[in-house]
């Protein structure tokens, strides 16, 4: 179970990373979103292995990208739907 968790999680924030960089995906809500997901299902697969290092990193991104797709949700409420930062 965790390595399904963990390799779900990993990959997608691979593709977030990949689809940002290569701008391929241009929303950056869902790129925060993919982020939001894939660092949670990674801190949480290394929180049932016991691996405490890389629970505060994951928990530390899942953070982090939690305020950047708040940030550009509430932009995207304000009517800035083509910004990209």
């Amino acid at each position: 179970m965790t390595t399904v968790l963990g390799s779900l999680g990993v990959s997608l924030l691979l593709v977030a990373y990949a689809g940002g960089s290569s701008r391929l995906l241009p929303d950056r809500r869902v790129l925060a979103g993919m982020n939001v997901l894939g660092a949670s299902l990674a801190c949480i697969a290394s929180a049932l292995l016991g691996f405490l290092p890389f629970v505060i990193l994951e928990a530390a991104w899942v953070l982090a990208a939690f305020v950047d797709l708040r940030r550009h949700i509430v932009r995207s409420a304000n009517g800035d739907l083509l910004s990209t930062d």
